[in-house]
């Protein structure tokens, strides 16, 4: 079946994005899916995704890097208008870093951790959004973390610390910036900005183009882990995954499985809902703050700008 509309998607070469690509893929023939990937890893998973059965190309993208992103969005963009590609319908914004410092500069200078998870999927949505068709869905992968509290994640990450977004992309914005708590803060703070994101994008898109916020919940095994310390990463991917078994943490299988529902239109959400794996669900209290989203609006803008 050819396809009739396109799906861009970040953070689909492994882990819960690997496994929701496989079952968009699967869940709709109708679907040309993109795959942004960093380097030249692009055209080999394209392939592998496609299976030699569904339609799926790749182009590539540092996310650490804003002009990199920039001109990825542009090619994406380029080919839609020359009609390389059919009409564009969604975005996923599923790729995130965490970091066992709040010291990392991207290639950009920014703190790296809030360039991934806030600004690179900022470019990529305020590019391409001319381009969207009526009934798009843009979906963003964020996270319980930003609640900061033990029900929510065991007290193994701290909470946000909120800042300026000029502040929030710079190093050294926590306390003790060399330490993995202090990472950890860049993490949780960067989610609580990306439903702030949520919040202002469902205010400012046309009609007919939702944006959401999807949290898979604590997924032990995944990639995010991977610039911790040795340590850290063994019980991530040995230790950690034995607790998908309890209700205190969710399998890669259904962490997937879910973000592929909400992509595909199968969870039920209105624009600008918080999406608890399998259902709408209503975000940490602090998330509400109209006054914090108009904020990191402007700052991301100016922050992005060319």
């Amino acid at each position: 079946m050819a396809a009739t509309h396109t799906l861009v998607m970040t953070g689909a070469s492994r882990g819960i994005g690997r496994i929701a690509a496989e079952l968009i893929l699967a869940g709709d023939p109708t679907v040309h899916l993109v795959v942004v990937a960093r380097g030249d890893s692009g055209p080999a998973i394209a392939a592998e995704l496609a299976n030699g059965t569904h339609s799926v190309s790749s182009v590539s993208a540092d996310l650490g890097s804003m002009s990199s992103v920039r001109l990825a969005a542009k090619e994406i963009t380029t080919k839609l208008q020359r009609g390389e590609l059919p009409p564009l319908r969604g975005f996923v914004g599923n790729a995130g870093i965490q970091y066992t410092n709040a010291l990392t500069e991207g290639a950009d200078g920014h703190e790296a951790t809030f360039t991934v998870n806030v600004l690179a999927n900022h470019i990529f949505i305020r590019a391409l959004e001319q381009q969207f068709a009526r009934e798009s869905r843009i979906t963003i992968t964020v996270s319980d973390t930003h609640f900061g509290d033990f029900k929510h994640n065991m007290g193994m990450v701290p909470g946000p610390v909120w800042q300026a977004p000029e502040k929030l992309a710079q190093t050294s914005a926590f306390a003790r910036p060399s330490t993995t708590a202090a990472g950890r803060t860049a993490y949780s703070t960067s989610k609580l900005a990306a439903i702030y994101l949520v919040h202002e994008l469902a205010r400012r898109l046309p009609d007919g183009v939702d944006v959401v916020g999807f949290n898979p919940g604590f997924v032990p095994g995944t990639g995010l882990a991977r610039n911790a310390d040795p340590i850290s990463r063994f019980m991530m991917s040995r230790i950690m995954p034995l607790m998908a078994l309890t209700p205190m943490a969710t399998s890669q299988k259904d962490a997937g499985r879910d973000l592929a529902n909400v992509v595909l239109g199968r969870t039920a959400a209105p624009s600008g809902s918080y999406v608890d794996r399998a259902k709408v669900d209503r975000s940490s209290d602090e998330s509400y703050d109209p006054g914090r989203e108009a904020e990191l609006w402007s700052g991301v803008e100016r922050l992005t700008a060319a």
